[in-house]
């Protein structure tokens, strides 16, 4: 990852974040491990690229396709691209001053498509309750580019319906303490136990705890 950023910031990528699995829970539905066909001595890798708008990400996939280091890069990375998951996905909610993330607690969800507006106002408040328990920064980016793959995919990883579509997400957290403090806050808050109902399928909602390996 530190040998390919070079090459990603020079075609157009503004952050790049590679975290490592510390918390993945195995889940009853479906789960980061799932989601990837992870072996028994496997770590589910949470990342992502932030670009400043989709023009500028096609702009620089399409670089990715020709450049020679690019396909020296893909001989000898240290895991199986196929099994790899990825896509497009435009930010709903971002909120937060964001900073060196220390900690990374990750989501998945499937969302049907006619409950846009629904969840970007169940994210915003969500939002608002974790940084107010000191998360740095919150984003909930809606599926806008999400491919189906021949091994594995974001669709798959939920089991998304005919008429959903994939939610990825992220809390920033200065630290795993942090973290941990604020989830035992966050549990209590009343915002948290209103009773509400999720806008999706709670069920097939994968989540994970993640530490930093790289942030640039």
């Amino acid at each position: 990852a530190s040998e390919a950023l070079p090459i990603f910031k020079e075609f157009g990528v503004t952050r790049m974040v590679e975290t490592w699995g510390d918390e993945v829970p195995d889940g009853k539905v479906t789960d980061f491990k799932g989601a990837v066909k992870a072996k028994p001595d496997e770590v589910v890798v949470f990342s992502w690229f932030e670009y400043p708008d989709r023009k500028t990400r096609d702009a620089a996939n399409a670089k990715m396709m020709s450049d020679p280091r690019m396909k020296a890069m893909g001989e000898s990375m240290p895991f199986d691209g196929r099994r790899m998951i990825y896509g497009g996905f435009d930010a709903l909610v971002d909120k937060g001053e964001g900073g060196a993330a220390g900690y990374v607690d990750g989501v998945l969800i499937a969302v049907p498509q006619d409950r846009k507006a629904d969840f970007r106002n169940h994210a915003a408040e969500l939002a608002a309750l974790f940084t107010d328990h000191g998360a740095r920064r919150v984003v909930d980016a809606w599926g806008d580019d999400v491919p189906d793959g021949k091994v594995t995919d974001f669709k798959g990883a939920v089991k998304a319906k005919d008429g959903e579509t994939v939610v990825f997400g992220w809390v920033e957290w200065a630290s795993k303490a942090a973290r941990d403090e604020a989830w035992g806050k966050i549990r209590q808050d009343a915002r948290m136990n209103n009773g509400a109902p999720m806008p999706f399928d709670g069920q097939r909602m994968i989540y994970g705890g993640f530490a930093t390996l790289l942030d640039a």
